[in-house]
Parts: C-alpha cells; sequence; structure tokens
C-alpha cells in the first residue's frame, strides 16, 4: 500500500467516508461531534469513533484547534484517513497528542483505487508509526 502516516497512534471504529471536503472550522462541532455544515451532504452525521475517511480538509488554519478540543473532549473521529496530506488535520492531531497525550492517528494513502476501497468497508483497524503503517480489518 503507497501510504503516509501523519499523525502516529492506534484506533479501531466504523468507517465513515465523507463525499466532501470538511472545514473544522465552521463545519464541526466540537462539542458534539457532528457535522454543522448545512451545505455538506453529511450535514448532522457524527463523527466520534469513527474511522473518518475524507479526501482532504476544506480550509482555515483555526481548524486544527477545533480538531484537536475534540480529540480532548472525546468527540472526534478515532483516527483520519485522507486520499490527500492535509498540513491543517495533521496539525490538530499532533496538538492533541503533544498537549493531552491522546492519540488520533492520521494516514494519507496515495492510491485513490486503495483509499475507495478501504472507505467502503465497514470497520477499520489503524496502526499508524514512523517506521510501519497497517490499516485492516478488525480481526
Amino acid at each position: 500500500m503507497s501510504a503516509r502516516s501523519l499523525v502516529a497512534g492506534k484506533a479501531e471504529g466504523p468507517v465513515l467516508k465523507l463525499d466532501d471536503p470538511l472545514s473544522f472550522w465552521g463545519g464541526f462541532d466540537s462539542s458534539s461531534g457532528k457535522v454543522i455544515d448545512r451545505f455538506h451532504p453529511q450535514y448532522g452525521a457524527c463523527l466520534s469513533g469513527a474511522v473518518l475517511c475524507l479526501e482532504r480538509g476544506r480550509g482555515s488554519s483555526s481548524g486544527a484547534s477545533v480538531l484537536a478540543e475534540a480529540i480532548r473532549l472525546g468527540t472526534a473521529p478515532a483516527a483520519i484517513i485522507l486520499l490527500d496530506e492535509d498540513a491543517i488535520i495533521t496539525t490538530g492531531a499532533l496538538v492533541a497528542q503533544m498537549l493531552y497525550e491522546i492519540d488520533c492517528p492520521v494516514v494519507a494513502i496515495r492510491d485513490q483505487a486503495e483509499w475507495r476501497r478501504l472507505s467502503a468497508l465497514p470497520r477499520l483497524a489503524v496502526q499508524a508509526g514512523a517506521e510501519s503503517l497497517m490499516i485492516t480489518p478488525p480481526q
């Protein structure tokens, strides 16, 4: 698999694929874990505890702080699998890991067909490290 670990950690959960990019700033409520962008196809969806598959984030650097706060509150996705590397999402997960010692692994899959295959599965386990990366259906 052609992939890169952006933020290390282990997580498992149900897969939730977003149809469009999401801005965590203004599009996500960190207190509830829900998508609050009224124009997003998954408006109202709860991201809490999911292995979130999205192509990329959308906008505002302030989104990193919203994601970090959701991780602190326990309302964030369990892990995030991106198609394109995203500095804002990566920063939010890294800050939460450093400040709160809570992992939300972030991975970028470089192959669109592989990303689509994984995002269609019902559950995934993610083990992301500096030297190794495994994304598999849970055993």
